[in-house]
C-alpha cells in the first residue's frame, strides 16, 4: 500500500491542469472524458484504501526523508564547496522545500579545480552573481533519471535558462559501466539518487556556461583567429549577434498550464515558449585545419581560396562582389556563411540518436540523416550519422562512402545563443557538393522546417504529454491562421512517424511554409504521413515568390488523410519474394501518385515503413525549382470538422535524376 501513496501526488498532479483546460477549451474534453477521468480517480481511491503490496520491496527506492539539502549536508565531506554556492546564491532553502527537482551536484575534487582554473582558492572569493550562475547552472525544475533520458538535449533548460547535453559513452569506464556525460565533459560519477524532492547526480566536472554571444565566444578562442577574422570582415559576426525577440510574448496561462489537445490516441499539453530566442550553430576549421588541407596561413590566402571554390559554384557572380565583403554574394561571405545555421543545434541533436536512432532507423540501408537550410542564401547542408560520428555532405552508397565529407568532433562549445562545433576538413558548398553530393533526395523532417522548433527546444523532447506549442510570428519561414493550433509533439520510438517526432496541427487549420532550398531542377514534393481516421482532408497549394508577386498553384485535388493506402485509388499490396514483382507494384502505385514508406525507417525497431499500408508517401506536384527562388506550400483543411488533425511528418523533395534513374526503397 505504500508504494501506492508513494505515487499518489504524482498521478494526482495533473488534475487541476486538466480541469484548467476543460474551462479554457471544452472543445477538447467533452463529459465522457470527465467522467472517465472521476471514475479513474475513484478506482485508485478504492486501490489505495484495500490493495495489498504484492511487489518486491527490492524493486523501488526507499525514501530516507533527505531533501536536496539533507543529501548534500548529509555528504558535507564531498559536497561542502557546493553547498556554500547555494548557500551563497540563497537558492539553499528553496531545495529544502517539496519540488521536483535535478541536481548534478559537483564534488569538492571538482569544485577545487574549477576554483584554480579561474585563479581562486575558495568560493568566498566569487561573487554572488558568479555563485547564482554556477548554482542555477546545475539545477532543472523537473525531476530527471538516467533512464528518462537519452543522448542528446535534456528537455527542460536548468535555472540558467540553458539546456544541458547528455552523452551515453558506451566505451565504459573501468568498471564496465556506461559512461553518462553532461555537456560532453562533466561524467555522472554517481547517478540516481532518489531523494523526497528529486533526484541527485553527482558529476566530476563543474557545468559552466558563458554568458557571452556566439560571436565573441568565437573570437575569444585562440586556436581559430582565422575563420574570426573572416566572420568580422563579413558581418557574420553582426549576423549572428541576436538572442531575446523582444517583439514575443505569452500569457502566464499559455506558458505554465499549455492547451490540452487529443491527437491520434493520446491526450497531450501544448505549452507555448515563455520567450523567443534567436540561436545559431557554426561549423568551424582551426587555424591547423586550415594550414593542413590548403596551406592556408592568412586571410589574404584564405580569401583566394573561397574565391577559386565560390566562382566556380556561382559562374555568373564570378569577380562581381570580390572588395565588397559584406555582399551576400561575395565568395568569402559565402564561405563564412556556409558554416553557420541560424538554429541550436547540439551534437546529438543535429540528428537522430541514441534508442531512437537504433529503434527507428534501419541503418544497413540508410544512415540517419537531416538537411538543414544555412546562413548562405539558398544553400542546404547535410548532417548523416554513421557508426563512426557526424559528417557534413557525406554520401554512401551501400557500405561504401565516395564522398567521405566533413567530421564533426563531438564537443558541444556552448554560447548564450548557441554552440560552435569543430570540424576536421573545409566546408563549402562546392560544384561537388551541389552536384554529386545533393544529386539525391532529400527528406525533411517537420520539426526541422523552422528554426523556431529547434531554437525552443521542442525537437526531440522526451517524455509522453509534454509538447510544445507555437504562436504565428513565432516561427520563423511559417504562417498560420488564427484557427490554427500548432505544436511539436515529444519523441517516441513507438509512433508511426519519421524520428518519431511530429508537427500536430489542430483546429480548421490553415498555414504556409518555406520548402528549404535544394539544387535547381525539376522535383516531385513528396508528403509522408500515417494515415488514420482522425485526421483530416488538406488542400495544398503550391506558391513561389518570383520578382515581387506570388505565384500560386493548386496541387491536384484535396487529399484525404483518412484513407489507408490499401484503398484501390493508392493501390498497396504487401511486398512478394520476387523483386521485380515489387518493383511492378511500386510503379503501379507512382502512376497513381503514392508510394510505398521507406524502408529505412521502422517504429520502436518492429518491421519498416514500407511493410505498413499506413505509413506512406503522396506525390503532391511536380515542380521546376529554381536556385534562387523561395518555394512554399500552402496546406489547409477543407473538411467541415476542427477536430480533425494533421499530423504533419516529413517532406521529401526528389529530383527527376534520381526518381527517374531507378530511385531506391530507403
Amino acid at each position: 500500500m505504500n508504494t501506492y501513496i508513494r505515487i499518489l501526488p504524482i498521478i494526482l498532479k495533473p488534475l487541476p491542469l486538466l480541469l484548467n483546460n476543460t474551462m479554457k477549451m471544452n472543445k477538447h474534453l467533452n463529459v465522457k472524458h470527465l467522467l472517465w477521468l472521476c471514475s479513474t480517480f475513484l478506482v485508485l481511491q478504492f486501490s489505495i484504501t484495500s490493495c495489498k503490496e504484492v511487489i518486491a520491496n527490492e524493486t523501488f527506492y526507499t525514501f530516507t526523508g533527505e531533501m536536496v539539502t539533507d543529501y548534500l549536508q548529509n555528504r558535507s565531506e564531498k559536497f561542502s564547496d557546493f553547498i556554500e554556492v547555494l548557500q551563497r546564491a540563497e537558492i539553499y532553502d528553496l531545495l529544502s522545500t517539496y519540488g521536483t527537482y535535478t541536481c548534478f551536484a559537483p564534488t569538492n575534487t571538482a569544485m577545487n579545480s574549477y576554483l584554480q582554473s579561474r585563479g581562486l582558492t575558495s568560493v568566498s572569493q566569487m561573487t554572488r552573481s558568479e555563485c547564482d550562475t554556477l548554482a542555477y547552472s546545475h539545477l532543472i525544475k523537473v525531476t530527471y533519471f538516467t533512464t528518462d533520458m537519452n543522448d542528446g538535449v535534456i528537455s527542460t533548460t536548468n535555472m540558467n535558462d540553458r539546456y544541458l547535453s547528455l552523452t551515453c559513452d558506451t566505451s565504459k569506464d573501468d568498471q564496465k559501466n556506461v559512461r553518462y556525460l553532461i555537456n560532453m565533459n562533466s561524467q555522472i560519477i554517481n547517478r540516481d539518487d532518489s531523494v523526497e524532492n528529486g533526484v541527485v547526480h553527482t558529476i566530476n566536472h563543474v557545468l559552466t556556461s558563458s554568458n557571452d554571444l556566439l560571436p565573441t565566444i568565437l573570437e575569444k578562442n585562440p586556436t581559430i583567429t582565422l575563420f574570426c577574422q573572416a566572420m568580422k570582415l563579413t558581418g557574420l559576426d553582426v549576423l549572428t549577434s541576436k538572442y531575446m525577440d523582444p517583439t514575443y510574448s505569452c500569457s502566464n496561462d499559455s506558458v505554465e498550464l499549455g492547451i490540452l489537445y487529443h491527437t491520434g490516441n493520446e491526450w497531450e499539453t501544448g505549452y507555448f515558449m515563455k520567450a523567443r530566442k534567436f540561436m545559431y550553430t557554426a561549423f568551424v576549421e582551426t587555424d591547423s585545419v586550415f594550414a593542413q588541407k590548403q596551406n592556408i596561413r592568412t586571410i589574404a590566402e584564405l580569401k583566394a581560396y573561397a574565391k577559386s571554390v565560390y566562382d566556380l559554384t556561382y559562374p555568373k557572380d564570378a569577380g562581381l562582389y570580390d572588395q565588397d565583403w559584406t555582399n551576400r554574394k561575395n565568395p568569402l561571405n559565402r564561405f563564412i556563411a556556409y558554416h553557420f545555421l541560424d538554429r541550436l543545434g547540439n551534437y546529438y541533436g543535429l540528428t537522430i540518436s541514441g534508442d531512437v536512432k537504433r529503434l527507428m532507423q534501419v541503418s544497413s540501408v540508410m544512415d540517419a540523416t537531416d538537411t538543414y537550410e544555412t546562413m548562405c542564401p539558398h544553400t542546404v547542408v547535410q548532417v548523416s550519422y554513421p557508426s563512426d560520428g557526424l559528417y557534413l555532405n557525406r554520401t554512401r552508397i551501400g557500405a561504401k562512402f565516395p564522398v567521405r565529407g566533413v567530421k564533426i568532433a563531438p564537443s558541444d562549445s556552448l554560447a548564450l545563443n548557441g554552440v560552435y562545433h569543430y570540424i576536421d576538413d573545409i566546408l563549402t558548398y562546392s560544384p561537388e557538393t551541389k552536384d554529386v553530393v545533393f544529386n539525391c533526395r532529400f527528406r525533411f523532417d517537420a520539426t526541422t522546417l523552422s528554426s523556431d522548433f529547434m531554437s525552443s527546444g521542442a525537437r526531440g523532447r522526451a517524455g509522453t504529454a509534454t509538447c510544445t506549442a507555437f504562436k504565428d510570428g513565432a516561427v520563423k519561414d511559417w504562417s498560420f491562421s488564427d484557427k490554427t493550433f500548432v505544436s511539436v509533439r515529444n519523441r517516441h520510438t513507438e509512433f508511426d512517424s519519421y524520428q518519431g517526432d511530429e508537427v500536430v496541427l489542430l483546429g480548421q487549420y490553415d498555414f504556409t511554409f518555406k520548402l528549404p532550398p535544394v539544387p535547381e531542377g525539376t522535383y516531385e514534393i513528396r508528403l509522408g504521413y500515417c494515415a488514420m481516421s482522425t485526421r483530416g482532408v488538406i488542400q495544398t497549394i503550391f506558391e513561389r515568390r518570383s520578382i515581387g508577386s506570388w505565384i500560386k498553384s493548386p496541387c491536384g485535388i484535396p487529399l484525404d488523410l483518412r484513407v489507408n493506402a490499401l484503398n484501390n485509388a493508392i493501390g498497396w499490396v504487401t511486398d512478394a519474394s520476387n523483386k521485380e514483382t515489387n518493383m511492378a507494384n511500386d510503379k503501379a502505385m507512382h502512376n497513381r501518385g503514392y508510394m510505398k514508406g521507406p524502408d529505412s525507417i521502422m517504429k520502436n525497431g518492429n518491421p519498416s515503413f514500407r511493410n505498413s499500408s499506413a505509413t506512406f508517401r503522396c506525390i503532391l506536384t511536380t515542380r521546376y525549382l529554381s536556385a534562387d527562388e523561395d518555394n512554399y506550400l500552402h496546406i489547409r483543411q477543407v473538411l467541415d470538422n476542427p477536430k480533425a488533425e494533421f499530423a504533419f511528418d516529413y517532406i521529401e523533395l526528389c529530383p527527376k535524376s534520381v526518381y527517374d534513374n531507378g530511385e531506391d526503397t530507403h
